[in-house]
This record gives C-alpha cells, sequence and structure tokens, in this order.
C-alpha cells in the first residue's frame, strides 16, 4: 500500500470539482473563505478548470471533463487534491480516469466525501495508494479551522492518534416549517453549532480491533458493486490481516441500507471483516415498517459475529471524522468515544 508524503508548510493543494462545482451560496463565499484559511495555515492553493463550473448534467463539467481535471491534477506538482464538493453522478467519470498511469506515479493524496467515495475507494483498492475520506474544500472556512477539519490536516501532516466529537449537530426532524413563510438567507460564515451528545451504541464490541481502513458512502459503494472498478476481493485477499470497514448512508431508507449490505455482503466484500463502524445515516431518526437503523445493519450483520459500532462521528450529520483508506490502523472503544490509531 502506498502512502504518499504528508504534507508540509509550502506545499501546494489543487482544488478539483469531480462532481459539483462551487456555484451557488452558501458554498462560494465558504470555499472563498476557505482558500484564505488554507493559503494562511502556509499552503499554496491552485484552482482546476471545473470548480465554478456547472455545465455537465447534475455537474461540474462532462464526465469526461471531469476526470482530465482529476488526471491533470494527479499529474501536477502538487501534494494534494482536495474536491470543492459532493453531488450525484461522479460515477460516470470512471471510464475516463486512467487508474494504470495513476499506479505508475508518485502517490498523492486525494481527499473528498459522499460522491467522492468513488475515486477515495477506487483509488485505494485498484491503485493501492491510500486517500482520505474527509471534508470537502468549502468546509475549511471556519475560523479557527477546528474538530474534523483540524482533524483532516493533522492527518494530511502526519498525525496517527485520533478520536470522536462530544457533540454533533442533530436537526429538528419534528419542526414543522410553514410553506408559506418567506425563505431566510443562509449566512454563508455561520459557525456550526453542536449542541446534541453523542452516543455510541456497540454491538458484541470487547476488546480492540486492528486491520486496514476501508469504506465510504454506501449509496455510492453499491454503484460500484459488481462493476470493472470492484475489485474489492482482490483487494481484501491482498490484506489477509482484515478489514475494518466504516460504513454512512446519504439517501438511503432504513430498507435501503439493508438491501445494500445485502448486496455487498453477497458480493463477498465482508469475507474477512473484522469489524463494522457505522455512523449516523440521513435517515438517523426515521423507521420503515418497523425497522430502524440498528436493524437494518444487524439483520444482514449481525449474524457475521464481528463487532459493530452504531452512531460513531461519520456521516452527512456533521462533525464527521477523516477517514484513511487502506491504512493499517488499532480502533478502540471506551464506552463513550472512538478512538483511532494509524500504524506506520
Amino acid at each position: 500500500m502506498k502512502q504518499p508524503k504528508f504534507l508540509k508548510k509550502s506545499d501546494k493543494i489543487i482544488m478539483i470539482a469531480p462532481s459539483f462545482g462551487v456555484t451557488t451560496e452558501p458554498y462560494l463565499t465558504r470555499y472563498e473563505a476557505a482558500c484564505k484559511n488554507l493559503k494562511k495555515q502556509g499552503f499554496a492553493i491552485e484552482e482546476g478548470i471545473n470548480v465554478h463550473r456547472a455545465e455537465g448534467v447534475v455537474s461540474s463539467a462532462s464526465p469526461k471533463q471531469r476526470a482530465e481535471e482529476f488526471m491533470n491534477a494527479y499529474q501536477s506538482d502538487a501534494s494534494a487534491i482536495f474536491s470543492v464538493g459532493g453531488g450525484e453522478l461522479m460515477d460516470e467519470i470512471l471510464p475516463y480516469v486512467d487508474f494504470e498511469t495513476i499506479k505508475t506515479l508518485p502517490a498523492k493524496w486525494f481527499m473528498g466525501f459522499s460522491d467522492n467515495t468513488h475515486l477515495t475507494y477506487t483509488l485505494t483498492t485498484l491503485c493501492d495508494v491510500m486517500t482520505i475520506y474527509g471534508p470537502n474544500a468549502p468546509s475549511y472556512f471556519e475560523k479557527p479551522i477546528r474538530l474534523n477539519q483540524l482533524d483532516a490536516l493533522r492527518m494530511l501532516s502526519g498525525e496517527r492518534d485520533f478520536a470522536g466529537y462530544p457533540k454533533w449537530n442533530k436537526p429538528n426532524f419534528r419542526k414543522k416549517l410553514d410553506p408559506n413563510a418567506p425563505k431566510k438567507e443562509i449566512p454563508p460564515l455561520r459557525r456550526f453549532r453542536y449542541i446534541t451528545k453523542k452516543i455510541i451504541t456497540p454491538y458484541r464490541w470487547n476488546e480492540n480491533v486492528e486491520g486496514v481502513l476501508l469504506g465510504g458512502c454506501l449509496d455510492c459503494l453499491i454503484t460500484l458493486c459488481g462493476t470493472r472498478y470492484d475489485r474489492t476481493e482482490e483487494f481484501i485477499q491482498r490484506h489477509p490481516e482484515g478489514i475494518i470497514w466504516y460504513l454512512e448512508a446519504c439517501d438511503l431508507s432504513p430498507l435501503g441500507i439493508r438491501r445494500a449490505l445485502f448486496q455487498l455482503k453477497e458480493a463477498g466484500w465482508f469475507s474477512n471483516a473484522k469489524a463494522f463502524l457505522i455512523g449516523r445515516p440521513l435517515c438517523w431518526d426515521k423507521t420503515a415498517f418497523g425497522l430502524d437503523r440498528f436493524e437494518a445493519v444487524k439483520g444482514v450483520l449481525g449474524e457475521m459475529n464481528v463487532p459493530i459500532l452504531f452512531d460513531i462521528d461519520l456521516g452527512h450529520y456533521a462533525p464527521a471524522l477523516p477517514m484513511k483508506n487502506g491504512a493499517h490502523v488499532i480502533v478502540s472503544y471506551n464506552g463513550e468515544n472512538i478512538h483511532f490509531n494509524y500504524q506506520e
């Protein structure tokens, strides 16, 4: 497994838009503030040609143009590549990404979240390059940089120890909105408030777990499953030490999560799983025919007799811990919080 060189001050970060571009508020203002913040950290910032475009089908540009932007970034003198956004149709760039050329190049960090699973996962499983499933570029707008954004920079600079956060941003599902009320402008630089105490629910977790970290957004992983970009079985065969899977869901309902896990399990993805780290899904407070987020997972993975942690700091409810795909890690849980110790 190739680990890119850790970032140091004055290194270049190149911004690209392999899914959505930065074209609307509050992301435009946040992106500009984020670039300023990263420059104050000592990094040089460069932009790809698609960053401020919205000319593709639900995307910044055509699949080929987005893939070309990524390949140019990977072959540039930048030390890291940050995605500027998630989205919906990033999978369509994969036929135009030259994974064989990437295998021959010096490893470079790629970091992105949600739809960016299509690159964070494939770069690791196809090219044996570590990636970071972490905050998209506009997230770095806050002053000072804190929580998961700060941890992502720490990870990129070589820090090895990380822990979950005490609180998270729970939405008010039950608040009734007046459909006739005027829309309020979103303050672009308003700091996120974290007011809900984090509660992790363990299932068969008795001791530390050690293995190779791998995962991403479940919605995207099932899109990859069974395609020519699915080399998961080959990857896990190269890692007999076992896989620690981290998974979070965006648009999937509890039933959708259950179906997705069934699909991946039957495809052989979990044959040497050491543990499952389950984030907070967007359907966090919802049920389907009485099925909640816990039973959706336990109904498929429970029979595997491996430990599971529910509601870790991961997912589309902030803050979400950055995860280093392909890294050897020791994961511990002390009854209150999760800890990651990344090995050399």
